[in-house]
């Protein structure tokens, strides 16, 4: 008789693939394992053999009626990477040749997708021109906004940079994004300027492109306490958008929006944006035509003669 397999006996396995093999950020890996878990919340730690199509039913039902702590339901969307995680791991089991159900048997549901939310080219000067670049802090304030404009850099990819990293001079550099994938990134004269002024700045020795200078920063094991978090980016951003007196929601992503966006209104092709943004499928990138159809819009009814 053979031995039953459990969903808890393979989880781990699943996730150290996705890591190993499959390429994924840690982060990712971790979403993953708290999607899964959340399936063995549901139903028990079930045989894996045991999956079937009115088991999820049920589940796309439950998480639906899901509430948290706080009494809030699940987006659509949430759901959504809640089922994308359980089909990956049938996926896994299919592959190492584990009977369970077939991961085409879990449909995605149809998510519309947010308008995206954009700083217009003016917009972006005056938060710049919030900023007060007398002092290092200042100085390494306007090198991230510039950088973030400029290049379209997840907010990930922008802490995790070092000095070394990135060419002034060239104005360009590789980064490595999600799936661990390499792509090039350039940016302005302007960016690139400001970077140098701020590391013209720099009198210490740390390897992070970009530090804070918290008073209450503790050493760590590998001397890279001092690297700024993607929060404090986050904040930052927040700040100077606030003391610029713009009203909409502006994070670190509403930068790398306005880079796509920027580039898309001035004629660039969309294809050269994916690249750009390193977007693995076209269909991500094409969140943006919905502005730049706006756009289009507006320069018919404004420069042609029969509008």
């Amino acid at each position: 008789m053979n031995e039953q397999k459990f969903f808890s006996d393979y989880i781990l396995d699943f996730i150290e693939y996705l890591e190993v093999e499959g390429g994924r950020m840690p982060k990712t890996a971790e979403n993953y394992k708290f999607y899964l878990d959340r399936f063995v919340e549901f139903a028990g730690d079930i045989p894996v053999a045991d999956m079937n199509p009115e088991l999820l039913r049920k589940y796309r039902l439950w998480l639906n009626r899901y509430e948290t702590e706080r009494g809030e339901t699940l987006s659509m969307i949430t759901q959504s990477y809640h089922l994308i995680a359980l089909r990956g791991f049938l996926r896994y089991l299919m592959r190492r040749d584990i009977p369970s159900m077939s991961p085409d048997k879990i449909e995605l549901p149809k998510v519309h997708r947010k308008q995206v939310t954009f700083l217009h080219y003016d917009e972006v000067m005056r938060l710049l021109e919030q900023i007060n670049c007398s002092d290092e802090v200042g100085l390494r304030d306007r090198a991230i906004i510039e950088l973030l404009f400029s290049s379209g850099l997840r907010v990930s990819e922008l802490v995790n940079l070092n000095k070394d990293h990135v060419n002034t001079k060239r104005r360009e550099f590789m980064v490595r994004g999600k799936g661990q994938k390499d792509r090039p990134v350039f940016i302005s004269k302007s960016a690139a300027e400001w970077v140098e002024k701020y590391l013209d700045a720099r009198t210490d020795t740390l390897i992070p492109l970009f530090i804070g200078y918290s008073k209450n920063a503790t050493p760590s094991t590998d001397g890279d306490y001092r690297r700024l978090t993607a929060r404090s980016i986050q904040r930052l951003v927040q700040k100077y958008a606030r003391l610029a007196g713009i009203t909409k929601h502006v994070s670190p992503h509403t930068m790398r929006h306005s880079f796509a966006t920027d580039l898309l209104m001035n004629g660039a092709d969309i294809r050269s944006v994916q690249s750009m943004l390193g977007h693995s499928s076209i269909a991500t990138t094409q969140i943006y035509t919905h502005v730049t159809d706006a756009h289009l819009k507006d320069v018919h009814e404004r420069f042609h003669s029969e509008s």
